[in-house]
């Protein structure tokens, strides 16, 4: 494989690097005692060392490119330190004298002279980089590791949000048509007419319902025009009994809700509320705007509840579990009396 620039420039700073450590040992144990001596020491072994490095780079370039890669396998680095170092020295000495540098009587003493410098610096270094491109190599697979994990978690926990939504979701619409139908029911024997008026009512509340339900959220002019369509259904069964209102000002009509929550709260005001009072009664929609939080209130004028008795898979209790797995603690549900009125309060972070 062909060397890269990189390789070239990795090669030379291990050489060079050598080079400087073997010049400071022999400084240091006095082998080398003067300036004049260092200075044709240092321009001897550079000339060697690079030579070496450079003949190196080309017999095992791909195990410099492995060792940018952070990749140095020992059997590369045997092979640099057995084979590649040797021929270089030889390629070094051979280059030496053929410029005069090297006497040829003294050719082979020198050449194993250096040969015995160079193979421990190359054991030292190339062993020091095959620790290096280990531990290195290993903390990157650690990280991918991490990484993958993180976004598998992640993955899996948008799987299940989504999963418990659509579950949520199927158990209530299905709940919603039945308590619809119900309301219909009565009409057909008393009054076909206005039986067939709520159906197309019906029809069309279904329909609304149907382009929502693969969102998430709605704003809220959709989720109170169901409600306005559901009370008008509902109307025709209590008459005159019922009683609804919705004030919400347009300011807040484009905050999103998520779909059919309103409905419910109005769905359980009349069945809980207005069903259970001889009289019947009155049920009105409200919504402001707290602290950054949209509050939606519906007030009707029943006996009230508190929400630690509803059953698991009640309509309430569905709603609970859909908008914590929307907002999480951000939502809630809130159910007290104020002025002889039962209201249950949403909250939710304006989005």
């Amino acid at each position: 494989m062909k060397p890269t620039g990189r390789n070239w420039a990795l090669a030379v700073l291990w050489a060079n690097s050598s080079i400087a450590l073997v010049a400071l040992i022999l400084f240091l144990t006095n082998e080398i005692s003067d300036a004049p001596g260092l200075l044709r020491f240092l321009a001897y072994a550079l000339v060697y060392a690079n030579g070496v490095a450079l003949l190196g780079t080309l017999l095992v370039g791909e195990v410099l490119e492995r060792l940018a890669r952070g990749k140095l396998p020992l059997p590369a680095v045997l092979f640099g330190i057995t084979v590649a170092v040797p021929m270089g020295c030889l390629f070094v000495q051979i280059l030496l004298m053929v410029i005069g540098v090297v006497v040829p009587q003294h050719f082979w003493r020198e050449y194993f002279f250096m040969l015995r410098v160079s193979v421990p610096l190359a054991v030292v270094f190339g062993m020091g980089a095959f620790v290096h491109a280990s531990l290195r190599t290993r903390l990157q697979v650690t990280e991918q590791a991490l990484r993958e994990k993180e976004l598998t978690e992640q993955r899996a926990q948008k799987l299940a949000v989504e999963a418990r939504l659509r579950s949520l979701e199927s158990r209530i619409q299905p709940h919603f048509l039945f308590n619809t139908l119900n309301s219909i029911s009565a009409l057909i024997a008393a009054d076909p007419g206005r039986a067939e008026q709520i159906v197309g009512c019906l029809a069309v509340l279904l329909r609304t319902s149907l382009d929502t339900s693969n969102r998430p959220l709605i704003p809220l002019r959709e989720e109170l025009a169901m409600v306005q369509s559901y009370l008008h259904i509902e109307k025709a069964r209590f008459g005159d009994e019922l009683r609804g209102s919705i004030d919400v000002s347009t300011a807040l009509q484009d905050a999103k809700v998520p779909p059919m929550s309103v409905q419910v709260l109005v769905e359980n005001a009349l069945k809980h509320g207005i069903a259970a009072q001889a009289g019947g009664g009155e049920v009105r929609v409200s919504a402001s705007d707290g602290g950054g939080d949209l509050r939606i209130e519906v007030c009707d004028s029943g006996p009230g509840f508190e929400l630690g008795v509803v059953v698991p898979g009640h309509g309430l209790d569905n709603l609970v579990e859909r908008l914590h797995a929307l907002f999480g603690e951000k939502a809630r549900l809130n159910a007290f009396r104020r002025d002889g009125q039962s209201i249950v309060e949403m909250v939710l972070p304006r989005v």
